[in-house]
Order: structure tokens, then sequence, then C-alpha cells
């Protein structure tokens, strides 16, 4: 699944460089607790979560997170954007809830991450 079809079944918008928009997604995983985003991420990821502080945005240095959905309605501040910016880390908002918005990424094909 490309990140335009993403934006597409959430209903999101993407708020970072629409360059990103043909990249391959494989997996996704939904957390809002940062231990269980390290510890579960074992391959690269797309995160969904409601975090929308700096600390999400420095934990993909750590592991290979390839973007970011911020479910909830949750819109990051201008920090956080200029952060994923800064390393080609694509964000998407949307509306959805994370549970609605991992059952359709789920349906339409895209698998759970490895752990």
């Amino acid at each position: 699944m490309i990140l335009r079809e993403v934006v597409d079944i959430l209903e999101g918008k993407l708020i970072t460089d629409p360059s990103q928009l043909e990249l391959e997604i494989t997996c996704a995983f939904g957390s809002d607790l940062i231990s269980d985003i390290l510890m579960c991420t074992k391959e690269s990821t797309l995160l969904l979560t409601g975090l929308t502080n700096p600390q999400i945005i420095r934990m993909t240095d750590m592991i290979d997170v390839l973007g970011i959905v911020f479910v909830r309605g949750k819109n990051p501040p201008q920090n956080i954007i200029d952060m994923a910016n800064e390393r080609d880390l694509p964000i998407i908002c949307t509306k959805l809830t994370m549970y609605k918005s991992c059952g359709l990424l789920f349906t339409t094909g895209l698998r759970s991450c490895k752990t």
C-alpha cells in the first residue's frame, strides 16, 4: 500500500512534504505508549498515535518509522511538523479514532508489524 492510499482510507490530510505520497507502506502499529512502540516495532512501520510531542519524532531516530498518523483529530504544533520535515518523515492527521483507523487499514490489506 502506498501512503496516498492511507490518506484516502483514513480520510486524512498529509501535513508534511507531499513528495512522500508514493512511499510504500508494508505494515502498521498503533499505540500511545512510547515504551510499547520501541519494543514492538521491529521493521519499517507506519505508526498510528495520538501523541503529538517532540519525543514521538525523536523516537523515529531510534527505530524505523516510515510515517506517523495522528489520530483522534490531533494536530501537531509547527515545531513537530518542522522536525518531521527535517527527517523526511510524512505526517498524516485524521479525525478517526485509533481503533477505527487501524481497523480500516487492516481490512484493506495493510498488515500488522512483526513484534
